[in-house]
């Protein structure tokens, strides 16, 4: 089983910066990609980006050209950098570790972002 820490989340005015980590502890060697979902208030979660190890990555459509997903395969680590945040953005993100074998989802504990208009 894999422990995902995030950090990072808070309040940031519209237009600003924030920039989220997440970190794999016990059995990291078995993670293939990592991801970040979010999820606001009454809607489903969603995914906003993925990355594999070997660096592949994809966005959602509303988050490109503003947000920038990276991994430290070293540290088992993975980053959200959001910029030109949007109160549209505002929901809890949570960070998500997919496994070997078989893509077995492990969630973090999630964190608020709130973008004041």
């Amino acid at each position: 089983q894999v422990q995902l820490v995030e950090s990072g989340g808070g309040l940031v005015q519209s237009g600003g910066s924030l920039r989220l980590s997440c970190a794999a502890s016990t059995g990291a060697s078995r993670i293939n990609a990592m991801a970040w979902h979010r999820q606001a208030p009454g809607k489903q979660r969603e995914l906003v980006a993925k990355i594999t190890r070997g660096g592949s990555i994809n966005y959602a459509d509303f988050v490109k050209g503003r947000f920038t997903i990276s991994i430290n395969n070293a540290k088992n680590a993975v980053y959200l950098q959001m910029n030109s945040l949007k109160s549209e953005d505002t929901a809890v993100y949570y960070c998500k570790a997919e496994m070997s074998p078989w893509g077995t989802p492990y969630w973090g504990q999630g964190t608020q972002v709130t973008v004041s208009s």
